[in-house]
């Protein structure tokens, strides 16, 4: 009779845990902000240990940098569907989708731009938070022309970036006629 134990299993892998890493780490964002961002705290967000914070992401920059491009990814991925079921009214729809972030998907824009704009203290950001740029302008140009697009994009995260800020959302006639400069289009009598 051996007395020799079975190899232990090998443990499993798990592919999505960085992802929902970075997922927790947006969280946590969301609750305490990015000067609270923790490996502890994102680790208890994501239900994983603390060692698997640190091994995926060493640094908090590369843990916030991680969240950033998982923000943008999903930010990007919701106007490309967006995008895709457009009809009509370009500046109709922008305006709908402006009030959208600003409303039902306030607290979501707002984590957003809390990431965004902590790579103006943190160079390790700075990639990320290019690469979300040119995702916002490179979609845009996909509707109009490059340099159209490109307009878009500044002044689309311009009205989200104020509007998350001001006590009140701008009003529609307000998105719309913004939008209406931006956009070649008939002359306005």
């Amino acid at each position: 009779m051996s007395t020799t134990q079975p190899a232990p299993a090998a443990r499993r892998k798990d592919p999505a845990r960085p992802e929902r890493i970075a997922r927790a780490a947006i969280a946590v964002v969301a609750e305490r902000g990015v000067d609270k961002l923790t490996h502890r705290a994102v680790a208890a967000a994501a239900g994983v240990p603390l060692g698997s914070t640190t091994y995926y992401f060493a640094t908090l920059d590369d843990l916030l940098a991680s969240a950033l491009r998982q923000a943008a990814a999903d930010d990007v991925a919701h106007l490309r569907e967006w995008a895709a079921g457009l009809d009509g009214d370009l500046v109709a729809a922008l305006t709908d989708l402006v009030l959208h972030y600003l409303g039902p998907a306030r607290a979501q824009t707002a984590v957003e731009h809390q990431l965004y704009i902590a790579a103006l203290h943190k160079p390790a950001l700075h990639g990320a938070s290019q690469e979300w740029d040119s995702a916002l302008a490179e979609l845009f140009a996909s509707l109009v022309d490059p340099a159209t697009g490109r307009a878009l994009s500044v002044v689309f995260c311009g009205l989200l970036l104020q509007g998350i800020v001001r006590e009140s959302v701008p009003s529609r006639d307000e998105i719309e006629m913004i939008f209406r400069r931006v956009l070649p289009g008939p002359a306005e009598s």
